[in-house]
């Protein structure tokens, strides 16, 4: 028999038990360093609205899976928008929609595996771990007197394995690069036409022009000192937008560039007197570039794309991986190299009225998506 529980924090599985899970080198959002320093510098809690409540499935007692999870007490962080759904429920309805449960790596719109799995654990049994996963989450979200549970940004695999049932699948769009046979960036620019190539390498120029140099330090290169300097860069960023929410605190960036220096990718711009202009701060995969945040001290002409967009393809081509994710939004990546690409979130709702209303808006977004920014594709991460 499977057992289907919850606990409070990370270090209630244990770094220990974390490390027999099979992901986390290929995903880094779920390490159990990512993770557990999101919970242990003030990024989560009550007060911000996530509340670790992590799903662990045991066989006898042996962990078999973990998928991290957390009360929500709102929308914010997550990037698949639901807040027209929660507006619906609430005023034309008459429901609670929060608190809910949401799957997910915290403020990561990255598309990656939600259920960890013991390693070594055949494909029978983790197939057994999903259906208890997929029957046994709605009886939990019911007996904690949530509204919902939501699975973000899953994989192919994951998405495929919770699909029918009480679960809605709901796509969105990322623009993404994905590597191909290019070989170097000469050989990703001649995949443009000679008015596009020439705008990127006009794009590139005026920042070389200016003096300005850009610098990418990963593993041992990281340093002490570079902690602050990515959170005054992050702050940079989410303190220019109305909603902006200052969710990461310096403990993490000190605890994360400290703990996982290996799958720290931060890249730096810098004028001739050495002053940091802008910066990145990414995440390696094992097939991945993960871009997260982007800030600048002082405004230059086509410094964010150099930063945030061409070194991060150039480091996909450089190390041979499938592909860089820079996150949601940002319609400057189009003709620049990045394709729109499918992304999927999974969703049990507890109302039936609620839950039909929601599956119908769903299937008509997903037709709308295929059809008017795919083209009729159903082109997919991994898929």
């Amino acid at each position: 028999m499977l057992e289907l529980s919850l606990v409070e924090s990370m270090a209630q599985v244990g770094r220990d038990r974390w490390a027999e899970l099979e992901g986390p080198e290929r995903y880094p959002f779920l390490s159990y360093e990512f993770l557990s320093a999101l919970e242990e510098t003030g990024c989560l809690g009550a007060d911000r609205g996530w509340i670790p409540r992590h799903i662990v499935i045991r066989h006898g007692a042996e962990i078999w899976a973990v998928a991290p999870a957390y009360i929500k007490l709102h929308s914010f962080g997550e990037f698949v928008f639901d807040q027209a759904w929660a507006e619906f429920s609430e005023r034309r309805m008459g429901l609670r929609y929060y608190p809910k449960l949401v799957v997910c790596a915290p403020f990561t719109p990255a598309t990656g595996p939600r259920l960890l799995f013991l390693r070594g654990l055949d494909q029978k049994d983790r197939s057994r771990v999903f259906e208890v996963f997929k029957e046994g989450v709605p009886h939990l979200t019911a007996e904690a007197g949530l509204s919902s549970a939501h699975v973000l940004f899953v994989d192919v695999v994951g998405a495929e394995e919770l699909t029918g049932s009480s679960w809605t699948e709901r796509l969105g769009v990322q623009l993404q690069f994905q590597s191909g046979d290019y070989g170097d960036f000469d050989g990703f620019l001649a995949s443009f036409s000679s008015k596009k190539r020439a705008q990127i390498r006009r794009e590139r120029r005026a920042v070389e022009s200016a003096g300005i140099t850009i610098s990418i330090d990963t593993g041992p290169r990281i340093r002490p000192m570079d902690a602050d300097l990515a959170y005054r860069l992050y702050l940079s960023t989410v303190d220019k937008f109305v909603w902006g929410r200052r969710y990461l605190t310096p403990a993490f960036f000190e605890r994360v560039m400290r703990t996982m220096p290996s799958q720290i990718h931060f890249v730096l711009a810098r004028d001739l007197q050495g002053d940091v202009l802008g910066g990145a701060f990414n995440l390696l995969g094992e097939d991945a570039l993960y871009g997260r945040y982007w800030g600048s001290f002082r405004e230059v002409p086509f410094l964010h794309f150099n930063v945030c967009l061409y070194q991060g393809i150039e480091e996909c081509l450089r190390r041979g991986l499938t592909r860089f994710e820079p996150g949601a939004g940002g319609a400057h990546k189009q003709g620049r190299g990045f394709l729109p690409t499918l992304t999927r979130s999974m969703h049990h709702i507890q109302d039936p009225g609620l839950e039909l209303a929601i599956r119908d808006f769903c299937n008509r977004e997903a037709e709308a998506l295929r059809e008017e920014v795919l083209g009729g594709s159903s082109s997919s991460i991994g898929g």
